[in-house]
């Protein structure tokens, strides 16, 4: 569903999740129904090859002789077919695929066992890991640094030809406003460890500079002390740090991992409003109660903050709607617009819906975002924005790439000089041959950009 393959060593403790996921977008009689259905088909699957074994047994000792010329007989049509490669309409008449498959499963297996301890050694060769702090990002000193995940932002939303229109349409309008209010932009792409979910892959890849594909390697990096993007700015001493993270609904140890002083989860943020399918809450009223909460708060220094945007997370119905940004008060105001929203079961299974849905929903984001920055944004702002990774397979395609866009904008031209060389597309709109960096080399060029000097620890 998602568009990338199983991990039967990592992936179970997904499941769960999964769970959350359908009882979020369809309901929760729809997901008690799909546990029950998946426990009843795992016993099926060992049951019913045990049963028909049994079975041909005892059939196979009632006509031992007819039994034993049956199996050569088969044995050697099924051997002849392989060989010969045999098809009828396309399907092999003899197929060792499910062999082939539990093999893969059994080397990936071993593979992702050894990953690990190869994997922590990695983790520990960080090259600003013993960088001090007046050594850390100096050209940003003053600023207020704001680094926002939107989710499922790919490279779809800006080329698939049904969605591609009114996102293009949406970075380009919001392009000239900020021109207008003094603010510029650079625009590039990042290839994201992961694709259709497990959203904390990216972020942790794009904030660690380490490649974070899998659930063991995220265990690992976020139980060590490894640098991060943001950890950064609070080990300088110079800035506060904050996260507003919506789509976290229980504890989050990984906070300290990330260097925030304050995290406002899902409860902390005041809303009284519906969820909109996964998401808690609208972007925008996220985005005005962290203006309430932190940035437009007085204080005695730089504040760097690490926000989440939900509002585009599958299944993309219903939709919230931009309102008046006087108007947000606690959330309320969006029981209207859920009412009148698409339900999520009509969008979920239907393709040309869901490409046409998730468009909507990056627009939304996008939008949301921008205008905070057009509202409340200051000459100290720098405003780094990213997507953490492609939407499912089913919106962006079996072959699409990982890539998704990322923007730097600010009105100081400071900011974007320091930049120069990367080469990337003016504006927020990357173009199609702006350059295209693994996500896990962001925060090395980033910090390197910004003044700070390497000082390696070891492996």
């Amino acid at each position: 569903y998602l568009g990338r393959r199983f991990d039967v060593v990592l992936d179970w403790e997904l499941l769960d999740d999964a769970q959350a996921y359908i009882e979020d977008s369809m309901s929760g009689t729809a997901a008690t129904a799909a546990a029950v259905g998946a426990v009843v088909l795992a016993l099926l699957l060992v049951a019913g090859p045990a049963l028909a074994a049994v079975r041909l047994g005892h059939l196979l000792a009632r006509h031992r002789s007819r039994a034993t010329r049956g199996v050569l007989v088969a044995g050697t049509v099924w051997i002849t077919c392989a060989a010969l490669g045999l098809q009828v309409s396309g399907v092999p008449v003899a197929s060792d695929r499910a062999a082939d498959a539990l093999r893969a499963q059994a080397r990936r297996a071993v593979d992702t066992l050894r990953d690990e301890a190869a994997f922590a050694k990695e983790a520990r060769a960080d090259a600003f890991g013993a960088t001090p702090p007046e050594q850390l990002v100096p050209d940003l000193r003053g600023k207020d640094v704001v680094f926002a995940f939107i989710e499922s932002y790919g490279r779809a939303a800006v080329e698939d030809p049904l969605v591609a229109p009114g996102v293009i349409r949406t970075l380009d309008t919001h392009t000239e406003a900020l021109a207008r209010a003094g603010y510029h932009a650079r625009s590039g792409w990042l290839t994201s460890a992961t694709f259709g979910g497990s959203s904390w892959l990216g972020h942790s890849t794009a904030l660690s500079g380490l490649w974070i594909d899998n659930q063991q390697r995220y265990r690992t990096v976020t139980g060590g002390d490894r640098l991060t993007l943001t950890k950064a700015f609070q080990k300088t001493g110079a800035w506060d740090t904050v996260g507003v993270m919506p789509g976290v609904q229980k504890g989050w140890p990984e906070a300290k991992w990330y260097g925030l002083d304050k995290v406002y989860d899902a409860f902390d943020l005041g809303y009284r409003g519906p969820k909109f399918s996964w998401s808690t809450m609208p972007d925008q009223y996220a985005l005005e109660a962290f203006e309430r909460l932190e940035h437009g708060r007085a204080r005695d220094r730089p504040l760097m903050s690490e926000v989440i945007l939900t509002s585009s997370h599958q299944p993309w119905a219903p939709l919230p709607e931009l309102v008046g940004w006087d108007e947000l008060g606690d959330g309320s105001v969006f029981d209207a617009v859920r009412k009148d929203g698409r339900k999520s079961a009509d969008v979920i299974a239907d393709t040309a819906a869901s490409r046409r849905e998730y468009g909507r929903s990056i627009q939304y984001s996008v939008t949301s975002l921008l205008q905070w920055l057009e509202r409340y944004g200051t000459d100290d702002t720098v405003l780094v924005f990213l997507g953490d990774h492609q939407p499912i397979a089913r919106v962006s395609g079996h072959r699409a790439s990982r890539d998704v866009p990322v923007s730097i904008v600010a009105k100081d031209p400071a900011v974007l000089e320091k930049i120069a060389d990367w080469n990337w597309t003016e504006g927020l709109r990357p173009s199609e041959d702006a350059p295209v960096w693994r996500m896990d080399a962001f925060r090395d060029r980033f910090l390197r950009a910004y003044g700070s000097v390497p000082h390696p620890t070891g492996g």
